[in-house]
């Protein structure tokens, strides 16, 4: 039998001759509970927001996508694009000429972010299930149509029920500035709006898709792009996006870059893990304070148990025994507390995550918030907050556990 063990969970249950340390043990285990189950669900909030931002940004980035390693443009062409074209887990590949422009509408001015698309582009892609207004058309006939940002459109008061085109200008590549008549060396094409949606604050603040043919005939070129997005199919394997990255980037050389969805926003994606360890921090900083209730009460134990130590002393127990009891006493109060939180936790995130009981405010794309339980965040709390508590109990035990 182990004796520490046996004897710390007999303190535990047993009852104190002083209330007062049955009191501030529950307090302690309530408070380390609270704390455990805060940090499951804050962390399975996050993870929700995170994953919803994520599948926003997946609807306007591809899966990867290839660009030039120096200057703005190139011409796909070679064995490469007919090898992803084969490839199954491929959906689809369009496309891409980009680049930030000016443009008028009706008497306003401003700055876009135009996106010159292909008709591939124009019929699969997902920005289409995020339309507010009208209806995601790049061509009606010969008429060349553009799809909006939101915030853009509340900036300019674009209207896809008006008749209106919207201009886009943009200086010339092949002719000198003219002092004379400036507006001469300055390209200018029109598309008629067909709709506007909404997707992020950051990306509908600026975008604006077009086709990629008046996109061209702006800057001048005949058949180069941007980039090239390659979009992979819901259910291709896990490993299938390294893998076709890797083959690419083999054929094409270092004359090019493929990029998949965390080297397109690199910045942004990393922030997010930033803010998520963050977080996790103050939580644990929290749980910290939220443990030294531990520490009084073990404390008063040790005062309390001053008879009991001595008894264990006269029959043999060295100060190794006797200190292994009250930390493992400490320990176990914690724990309860951990057990207590987890349970609280992880009930209310699969509920939120399954059920939505609670609404997000006013509206939103999704409607209720967002919750994703990790078993990775269980296992980082589990593993946090019992450190903790071990730490904890040893404190008190080296100050007052003396001969």
């Amino acid at each position: 039998m182990n004796l520490p063990l046996f004897i710390a969970k007999r303190y535990l249950v047993a009852k104190k001759s002083h209330n007062v340390i049955n009191l501030i043990s529950a307090i302690s285990a309530i408070g380390m509970a609270i704390g455990t189950a805060a940090l499951i669900i804050i962390m399975s909030i996050y993870n929700g927001f995170d994953s919803l931002i994520k599948s926003m940004m997946g609807n306007v980035e591809a899966d990867l996508v290839i660009e030039p390693a120096k200057g703005k443009a190139f011409v796909p062409q070679g064995e490469v694009y007919d090898w992803i074209y084969d490839q199954e887990d491929v959906l689809n590949m369009c496309c891409v000429l980009q680049e930030q422009v000016f443009i008028s509408y009706d008497g306003k001015q401003g700055l876009a972010l135009a996106k010159g698309v292909d008709w591939i582009y124009e019929e699969e892609t997902p920005l289409k299930d995020f339309v507010r207004d009208g209806e995601f058309k790049l061509h009606r006939g010969d008429v060349p149509l553009c799809a909006v940002g939101a915030g853009l459109a509340w900036e300019m008061d674009i209207n896809p029920r008006f008749l209106s085109p919207v201009e886009m200008y943009f200086p010339s590549r092949t002719r000198k500035i003219s002092l004379s008549n400036p507006a001469s060396s300055i390209e200018s094409v029109k598309v008629w709006p067909s709709c506007t949606f909404a997707l992020s604050s950051d990306i509908d603040a600026s975008l604006m898709i077009v086709p990629i043919e008046k996109m061209r005939e702006l800057l001048e070129y005949d058949q180069e792009v941007s980039a090239v997005e390659i979009r992979l199919r819901e259910d291709a394997p896990k490993d299938a996006l390294k893998r076709i990255q890797k083959e690419i980037s083999s054929m094409l050389g270092p004359d090019y870059k493929v990029k998949d969805r965390f080297e397109q926003n690199e910045s942004l994606y990393k922030m997010m893990k930033y803010e998520k360890a963050a977080i996790y921090m103050i939580l644990i900083f929290i749980i910290i304070i939220i443990a030294f209730n531990i520490f009084g009460s073990l404390s008063m134990l040790i005062i309390d148990k001053r008879s009991d130590i001595r008894t264990l002393r006269s029959l043999g127990a060295d100060d190794m025994l006797i200190r292994r009891i009250f930390v493992l006493e400490g320990w176990f109060i914690s724990l309860a507390g951990l057990a207590g939180g987890l349970i609280v936790g992880i009930g209310f995130s699969l509920a939120q995550q399954y059920f939505g009981f609670i609404k997000m405010p006013g509206s939103f794309i999704i409607q209720a918030y967002p919750i994703i339980l990790s078993v990775s965040d269980i296992m980082l709390t589990v593993g946090g907050v019992a450190l903790i508590g071990y730490l904890i109990a040893l404190l008190p035990v080296t100050t007052f556990l003396k001969k």
